[in-house]
């Protein structure tokens, strides 16, 4: 096998977020300042219906900073899926509440409500559910049950720009919803995260937090962090944001090749009224899908990831007790395919053939 590698994730950075980057360097006003400013409003008109938006300095920040926003802290709990990546559970232990684990849906990998209401006890402050994949988790179900009990939705679409649920944008279903900005997501500023609020107040709440508390210099109105973004990063943000619709495009249509064309595994469903994104195409392979992911390679050049092979209530920093079976069966039998905008028609080509001839063979 003498082609290059395709990788499992590819960040594109071109000679406009170059620009941009080097307009900023030139004006001299390098941390937080006008270019945080109007990417906050062109995120917020381009993919959540105009709620106000607040750049932060990670993904995580992002959860940590909402959730204090919206009051959760110590003596709460707050209902999360365990198959997605710790930054989820992290954020909630970061508050000093619990986060309490629950299943997944199959067909989705997201949230499932049955699992989510069965978990629900006199603490349960919220319920934070992930659009894993770029697939929109059922904030219908999600968002009624969150109604029936009087507790909070969050979101955690760190992994679904653009994603939509019966034709409206994830990120506008929560009190508060984050999207990471990291390098492999479907857009990024460099790092970074962006929180859309649905109120004023947690809006103020998070600007605050973010920077050490202080609305006014020197007025330090409550214990901060320092979790601002850079100008630096915004201005690679906002140059991102105008090419995320043809990036997503693509992903789509390699998906539908994927779908239509991949034979031996199975592919992933989309719910009725989803619209996916693919930050990842993870399909399912039944038996030894370390070894299907190993020939790929090896004998294919293909990358895919394993997202995530450790369910987050068994990690020694979160553990619980939780009997989570549909979390346990995809954490063993998940693999997530290249999908990404940089992959060439051929590398789509070769993705498919290597695919399909490893599960041929039964690897």
């Amino acid at each position: 096998m003498n082609q290059p590698t395709i990788p499992a994730a590819s960040p594109i950075i071109g000679d406009e977020e170059r620009e941009a980057v080097d307009r900023v360097l030139r004006s001299g006003m390098i941390a937080q300042g006008p270019e945080v400013a109007a990417f906050e409003r062109e995120f917020a008109d381009a993919l959540v219906g105009g709620r106000t938006n607040v750049a932060v300095n990670s993904g995580t920040s992002g959860l940590h900073l909402g959730l204090l926003a919206a009051g959760i802290g110590p003596g709460d709990e707050v209902l999360v899926p365990s198959f997605t990546f710790a930054a989820t559970g992290n954020s909630v232990a970061l508050t000093g509440a619990t986060p309490v684990f629950v299943d997944i849906d199959p067909d989705t990998f997201c949230m499932s409500a049955a699992s989510a209401e069965a978990a629900i006890t006199e603490r349960t402050a919220g319920i934070m559910p992930v659009h894993l994949y770029g697939h929109p988790a059922d904030v219908t179900a999600l968002g009624a049950l969150a109604d029936k009990h009087g507790i909070q939705l969050f979101e955690d679409a760190a992994q679904a720009h653009g994603a939509q649920w019966q034709g409206k944008p994830v990120g506008s279903f929560g009190s508060f919803a984050m999207f990471s900005l990291y390098p492999t997501k479907n857009m990024t500023s460099g790092e970074g995260g962006m929180v859309a609020c649905a109120t004023e107040e947690i809006a103020r709440n998070v600007r605050l937090l973010r920077n050490q508390g202080m609305e006014r210099r020197y007025e330090n109105e409550l214990v901060g962090f320092n979790a601002r973004m850079t100008d630096i990063h915004a201005a690679i943000g906002r140059v991102q944001l105008t090419k995320l619709p043809a990036w997503t495009a693509r992903r789509q249509a390699i998906a539908a090749r994927l779908d239509a064309e991949l034979t031996g595994v199975t592919v992933p469903p989309v719910a009725e009224g989803a619209v996916h994104v693919y930050h990842q195409y993870t399909i399912r392979v039944a038996s030894d899908r370390d070894g299907f992911a190993e020939a790929l390679l090896k004998e294919h050049g293909v990358g895919s990831g394993v997202y995530y092979p450790i369910p987050n209530h068994l990690l020694p920093s979160l553990k619980s007790e939780a009997d989570l079976p549909v979390t346990a069966q995809a954490a063993q039998e998940v693999l997530s395919l290249p999908v990404h905008p940089a992959l060439s028609d051929a590398d789509v080509d070769r993705v498919i053939a290597a695919v399909n001839a490893v599960a041929g063979a039964g690897a």
